[in-house]
């Protein structure tokens, strides 16, 4: 690309200040807090510089750290799952919808993000709480003589969680779907398929990579979460974002800690590895 001057703009230039950025801010405190991982703990220095696989050994040595990650990933993979399932048909309405009111409705659905995830898990503490407005309700009306116990469990982590990527996978969800030239279904009815027949092999197969797209990033922020397991979870529920936290803010302990940060780090980058490649036969088998 060339300017007025004549001068030759190359696109490896125009990336060069983003790339820069990213380093300093990125990738140069990543590599710090890899060595930080491989130092040893003193409950006196706190931290002394050496190297040792003491940290990663303890990790996958205590079964406490292991029902972590576990807890983890099976959240985050089930809050993707229904997020997908529930996000898809909003997202197909939202593609295909001829209403005037298109707009509102999707402004409904980025008006959650425009709230900070510490306030939506007291919206849902005054939900789920013992004296909370689902247990008053049920014990007004008879079904229950006392309060059900929502709180400080997976089910109350489950719904905070879905409830902040749900957006996520809406919108991702919707920008392939109006993509997609839906000229082709009525192409396929005209030919003796019937709706869902349709849909199944004509918008389903053209819509995997918005599916794949939306599942992997809504996988990454789940195992990340770290607002609402504390506040919806509570002390006994441990995912690896608070057991990271705590393990550098209040033990002080910083080469554990930058451990569990390279655990969660590689066991996102593994589980994002693999659903790629599947998503990619998937869509490799469609092809076909």
């Amino acid at each position: 690309m060339s300017n007025s001057n004549g001068l030759t703009v190359t696109a490896s230039t125009m990336l060069m200040p983003a790339t820069l950025i990213i380093v300093i801010a990125l990738v140069i405190p990543t590599l710090i807090l890899l060595r930080y991982s491989f130092n040893a703990f003193d409950p006196l220095e706190l931290m002394v510089e050496t190297f040792t696989w003491e940290n990663y050994a303890r990790f996958f040595g205590e079964p406490y750290f292991q029902k972590v990650l576990l807890t983890t990933l099976t959240v985050s993979l089930e809050c993707t799952i229904v997020s997908l399932l529930l996000g898809y048909p909003v997202a197909y309405f939202l593609a295909t919808t001829k209403s005037r009111f298109k707009s509102l409705f999707v402004i409904l659905v980025i008006f959650p993000l425009l709230v900070g995830n510490v306030v939506r898990a007291a919206g849902w503490m005054t939900l789920f709480g013992a004296k909370g407005f689902i247990n008053v309700m049920l014990m007004r009306i008879g079904l229950i003589d006392e309060p059900i116990e929502m709180m400080y469990t997976t089910f109350s982590v489950f719904v905070g969680i879905l409830c902040v990527i749900l957006p996520f996978m809406i919108l991702t969800l919707q920008g392939v779907l109006e993509s997609i030239d839906y000229s082709l279904t009525e192409a396929a009815e005209n030919l003796g398929a019937s709706r869902l027949t349709a849909f199944r092999r004509v918008i389903l197969p053209l819509s995997v990579p918005g599916i794949a797209t939306g599942c992997i990033m809504v996988f990454i922020l789940c195992m990340n979460a770290y607002s609402t397991p504390v506040l919806l979870g509570g002390p006994s529920f441990a995912m690896m974002a608070p057991a990271l936290y705590q393990q550098v803010a209040a033990m002080s302990n910083w080469p554990f800690g930058a451990a569990l940060a390279f655990v969660l780090t590689l066991a996102t980058i593994i589980a994002t590895l693999v659903s790629s490649l599947y998503f990619r036969r998937r869509l490799k088998a469609l092809a076909l």
